[in-house]
């Protein structure tokens, strides 16, 4: 498949890394030659110096024989131009990322397919949706679900209360229908379990399991189960107004925001949202706002130090739920070790969701998880399909994969080494980045 990226920040270039490690024929479209150069020692990729608006640096890329253009340039207009230039020039497909969610009502679909632009993608919207379930699942690092919640897959920070550590896989603990463990995250190394290891205290445990045996999971974890009720919000960025829009009716928000004249904008265009002018970097003022009633803190400012910092001092004033939002990457293992309860960064998200459309359509679902070299898919199994052929232990599936789960006629199923894949069934995969193109030959 041929790609263009045109932006050479944190989203394009982590979109280049997920692709590169599939042998994709990537080009990188970007001025700041600097950037480029760094790029291209580290990948496999071809970097092309120029603007996304510029017809001569399009053709430059060979436009008229790419299969998908990306634009995720820090500019709404340019990377709706460019994708409206690349499809007018061959490109077969085009995503564009903006900053207005309106454009993205079922709507206006029509409207800009006609212009040329195949998918939009608007991060906030995506990082909002992301806290939201965050919110709701109180006592786990990430989520997320599979067919309306047959099966979820969730990441839980396990510590020397939880009842499945230092128990090796060998030892037939695990072996059982509630749950299965796909991956481990130690400090910054991932495992993909084999009869050898074992969960250790602060391990970041990553479970395939069913709605109803989540409860399960929470108790062999040693997590309390808690609702959240009152939420602190502190910064008022888009992704903040979102999230604010899309928490449920019996969550009660209070936005903390440090300009006047923006918190007076917010509190007249959110309903049933409280928003107070003030610094949320104050503890006093904190206190004033009765931080210590809350249920869960939220930093979402556009500095992600502030952001860091603040959900340390929230946990320091008892608040279970902390949530940071990130923006520089290479922060994501040191707040790891901060013990943020949920840390997001809008760009991988964003580069998650993007890379899906570069997928088979056999794959409905996919997810890049935070600060982990892997992914997590949802492949749906065609008829003669050679993972349909043996027992899931005989398959002889490539290094670092494992298969979680699966979702048969609307019904849930952990997997184990003896569970028969069938046709139809939509399997729940987790493998590391460099290991997904060869699944291919499994599921066709």
């Amino acid at each position: 498949m041929k790609i263009v990226i045109a932006g050479a920040g944190e989203t394009g270039s982590h979109l280049a890394k997920i692709l590169s490690h599939e042998n994709q024929d990537i080009t990188v479209l970007d001025p700041d030659e600097a950037k480029l150069k760094h790029l291209k020692a580290a990948l496999n990729i071809r970097t092309v110096a120029g603007e996304a608006i510029s017809i001569n640096s399009l053709r430059e890329c060979n436009i008229q024989e790419v299969d998908l253009f990306v634009a995720v340039t820090p500019s709404e207009t340019e990377n709706t131009t460019a994708c409206i230039l690349s499809s007018k020039m061959g490109a077969k497909k085009t995503l564009a990322r903006v900053d207005h969610c309106e454009y993205l009502l079922p709507e206006n679909k029509e409207f800009f397919s006609s212009l040329g632009i195949s998918s939009l993608v608007y991060p906030e919207m995506l990082a909002a949706t992301e806290i939201t379930n965050a919110l709701k699942a109180t006592w786990q690092r990430e989520y997320m679900e599979f067919e309306n919640g047959a099966m979820v897959l969730v990441g839980i920070k396990v510590r020397a209360n939880a009842e499945i550590i230092n128990k090796p896989f060998s030892s037939g603990y695990f072996e059982h229908t509630h749950y299965r463990v796909v991956a481990i995250k130690r400090q910054n190394q991932t495992i993909i379990p084999k009869g050898s290891d074992e969960v250790q205290p602060n391990d970041i445990v990553y479970f395939i399991t069913s709605h109803q045996d989540l409860d399960f999971v929470r108790q062999q974890t040693g997590k309390e189960k808690y609702q959240v009720q009152n939420i602190m919000i502190m910064g008022g960025s888009r992704i903040a107004i979102c999230t604010a829009q899309e928490v449920p009716d019996e969550m009660r928000v209070k936005l903390i925001e440090i300009d006047k004249e923006k918190s007076q904008l917010l509190g007249d265009k959110l309903n049933n949202v409280l928003v107070v002018n003030g610094d949320g970097r104050d503890i006093e003022f904190l206190k004033e706002e009765d931080i210590e009633d809350m249920d869960a803190f939220v930093a979402l400012t556009d500095n992600s130090e502030t952001n860091i910092l603040a959900c340390s001092v929230a946990k320091r004033f008892g608040i279970k739920k902390t949530i940071a939002e990130i923006e520089n990457i290479e922060y994501i293992p040191m707040s790891e070790s901060l013990d943020i309860g949920a840390i997001l960064n809008k760009k991988l998200i964003t580069a998650s969701y993007i890379y899906q459309l570069t997928l088979n359509a056999n794959i409905s679902n996919v997810k890049c998880l935070t600060n982990v070299e892997a992914v997590v898919m949802e492949c749906i199994v065609k008829e003669g399909s050679k993972v349909t052929q043996d027992t899931v232990r005989d398959l002889q599936l490539p290094e670092n994969v494992n298969i979680g789960g699966l979702i048969r006629d609307g019904r849930g199923l952990t997997v184990n080494g003896s569970t028969v894949i069938q046709a139809n069934d939509h399997v729940i995969v987790f493998c590391m980045s460099d290991s997904v193109q060869k699944l291919d030959a499994y599921f066709h």
